[in-house]
């Protein structure tokens, strides 16, 4: 489901007028039913009527075109609008699932020679073990392994958007038969280089310092191993 403008305020009566020429069947009726069940969450105006916003027409029309042409019953459509608040993205395949955002480079590993003065924010991302699996290419146990391992940690249930990163470069790891026990080699170096940030950031260092303090700690790293892959033929 494409993000939707912000903004918006529509009676019952003008979202069917919206709606009505996609979807000639629709009733008020049937969009009150689809605000029962939890799909859509309109506003009350001050006198109680419903006000529905741009985003709740979205969500509206997903609702209607996944009945129409999908033919999901209400609960998978309900888990995928979950999906979507959680910050999961449409899949290729209009029948498939929500799946995880495709992995993003890190600046820090090859950092632009002058950095946008404002960087978009990515929104927030909440993932279950197995939307972890499945985007990191792992299977369940070995997400668990991870967790077990103290690698990725979730929060209240959720996995979020490093841990996803984590995975998916641990994946390639796992893929050459390392478990997620060699890997916490790796979990305890940055646990003691990130103490190193904090204290260097605790001198003075910002946000964008710290990425640049980040990125220095990553290039040492690389040195020093590719030194002793050197010394190790």
């Amino acid at each position: 489901m494409p993000p939707a403008p912000e903004g918006g305020s529509h009676t019952v009566g003008a979202v069917l007028a919206l709606l009505r020429e996609d979807f000639p069947d629709l009733t008020i009726s049937k969009v009150r039913f689809l605000d029962a069940e939890g799909l859509v969450s309109p506003g009350r105006s001050p006198s109680g009527y419903r006000r529905y916003s741009n985003a709740d027409l979205d969500r509206l029309r997903f609702v209607l075109t996944a009945q129409r042409d999908r033919f999901w019953p209400l609960k998978v459509i309900r888990e995928a609008l979950d999906a979507y608040d959680r910050g999961l993205q449409p899949p290729q395949d209009l029948d498939a699932r929500p799946v995880p955002p495709p992995p993003a480079g890190d600046p820090a590993l090859s950092p632009p020679p002058s950095p946008p003065e404002e960087e978009r924010a990515e929104p927030p991302l909440r993932l279950t073990l197995a939307e972890v699996a499945r985007g990191s290419g792992l299977n369940e146990a070995q997400v668990r392994d991870l967790a077990g391992f103290g690698l990725i940690t979730p929060d209240a249930g959720y996995f979020d958007r490093q841990a996803l990163v984590v995975a998916r470069s641990a994946a390639a790891l796992m893929a050459r038969g390392l478990g997620a026990r060699h890997l916490r080699t790796f979990r305890l170096a940055a646990e003691r280089e990130a103490a190193m940030v904090a204290q260097l950031r605790g001198r003075g260092g910002r946000g964008t310092e710290s990425e640049q303090v980040v990125g220095e700690c990553l290039a040492l790293h690389l040195a020093l191993l590719r030194a002793q892959v050197a010394l190790h033929p």
